[in-house]
């Protein structure tokens, strides 16, 4: 019961973490870049004096932080590391690199977990 519990866990972690860093890397993006007009709101043109939204490279000259997909890769990556320096017996590295049993759904196979990471180096 507990394997099957840690299993599904780490299944789910797996799949949320894929969303992340695949293809919805841009809508991610977008996302954080709608939040950020959001707070700092619109900007008044010098020249014509009219109201207009915040360009991309003004939002990241005022927000000095890293962009968010950045953050995301890189605690994956240290996540990573903290998970393979584990020892055998512990259930999160038993997640990380067992392999699920049964079959796979048909069509292209999904990016795994571990593949990201390896794309992020």
């Amino acid at each position: 019961m507990a394997v099957d519990l840690t299993q599904d866990l780490g299944q789910h972690a797996h799949e949320c973490c894929n969303e992340i860093m695949t293809g919805s890397t841009a809508l991610v993006r977008v996302f954080e870049n709608r939040v950020l007009r959001r707070v700092f709101g619109p900007k008044r043109d010098e020249v014509t004096g009219e109201w207009r939204k915040l360009h991309n490279e003004e939002l990241s000259d005022l927000y000095s932080l890293p962009n968010i997909v950045r953050v995301v890769k890189s605690r994956s990556v240290r996540w990573a590391g903290h998970v393979a320096r584990m020892g055998e017996g512990r259930v999160v590295h038993r997640v990380l690199v067992g392999k699920l049993e049964g079959k796979r759904p048909l069509g292209r196979p999904g990016r795994k977990w571990e593949d990201n990471i390896k794309m992020d180096f």
